[in-house]
């Protein structure tokens, strides 16, 4: 157990220390890091920079930054002209002080925080295959997605990226939604697993292969979308992942590659059918595995 507290970072001097974090989380390139100057100039002009601090020890010693997350104002475009929506970039956790529910708690900050700057969409882009993501953002927050983008940052260059296409979901989350206060309730949800998506009529669509290694691979022949016989009555679907793609980018970037091409054939057909991500399911044990629900019609709300 550790004892940590949040509080909005506004000052060069704290912002150093945000830069720093970054090295630490995302190292490898110098380049893929924002600058204190342009983080001074988001936050002040709208953006929100809020900090996860662990308390010092002994007095006299600096709190020690353990995380942060950092967004500004943006604008999203409807039939009825531009509407302004914040734009969450970047959230960050210390690799010692992950799954400890910092990002959660980072994150629920930031919703509390765009609701009084009066906004009611929030959005951020994130890596489809990485699970541990994918169940913060869908399953713990309630975000929700339709939008796949392909090579959103271009090549990037820090360890964690190097040699894989910057494909991305662009998550939505309404903020006022009762699908999120629900989520960010004390009042935890009662996590549904596979058992009860294949009660409500979901399926797997593409189903893994446990071959050398102990690697999952994608479905034989890479399912194209566009052959899949959806029938009219299919409003759920199970699409899946590996349970730690960066373990398999680490050591087969081939294999890595290969998933990248097949989730994202499937993502961008199903999303133009019609289909939104909904909820996140993952498996742990000694042989994990994750899915994406897939809701289709009414049944997204």
């Amino acid at each position: 157990m550790i004892d940590w507290r949040l509080r909005i970072i506004e000052t060069p001097a704290e912002i150093s220390a945000v830069e720093h974090l970054q090295r630490l989380i995302w190292p490898g390139n110098e380049t893929e890091i924002v600058p204190v100057h342009m983080l001074v100039a988001a936050i002040h002009n709208g953006g929100l920079l809020v900090g996860a601090y662990r308390e010092a020890e002994k007095p006299k010693i600096f709190d020690e930054l353990i995380g942060f997350v950092f967004g500004f104002p943006g604008m999203y475009f409807t039939p009825d002209g531009p509407r302004p929506k914040h734009c969450s970039h970047l959230l960050g956790v210390h690799p010692d002080y992950r799954d400890k529910g910092l990002g959660f708690a980072l994150k629920r900050a930031q919703w509390q925080m765009v609701r009084h700057q009066g906004l009611d969409r929030i959005t951020w882009t994130y890596d489809p295959l990485v699970s541990r993501n994918a169940y913060l953002n869908i399953a713990k927050l309630g975000a929700v997605c339709n939008t796949y983008q392909r090579e959103v940052y271009g090549e990037m260059r820090d360890h964690l990226n190097l040699g894989l296409p910057s494909d991305r979901f662009e998550v939505d989350w309404w903020v006022n939604t009762k699908r999120v206060e629900m989520r960010l309730s004390h009042r935890a949800r009662r996590r549904l697993d596979l058992a009860h998506y294949f009660a409500a009529g979901a399926k797997i669509i593409n189903p893994t292969k446990t071959k050398e290694g102990n690697w999952p691979h994608p479905m034989e022949g890479s399912l194209a979308i566009e052959d899949y016989e959806q029938d009219e009555n299919e409003t759920l679907l199970l699409v899946e992942i590996p349970a730690d793609f960066m373990a398999i980018r680490a050591v087969k970037l081939e294999l890595a590659l290969e998933w990248r091409t097949h989730t994202r054939r499937l993502f961008e057909g199903l999303f133009e059918r019609g289909y939104l991500v909904t909820d996140f399911v993952h498996l742990p044990g000694p042989h994990p595995r994750s899915f994406y629900v897939l809701s289709h019609g009414d049944s997204t709300l």
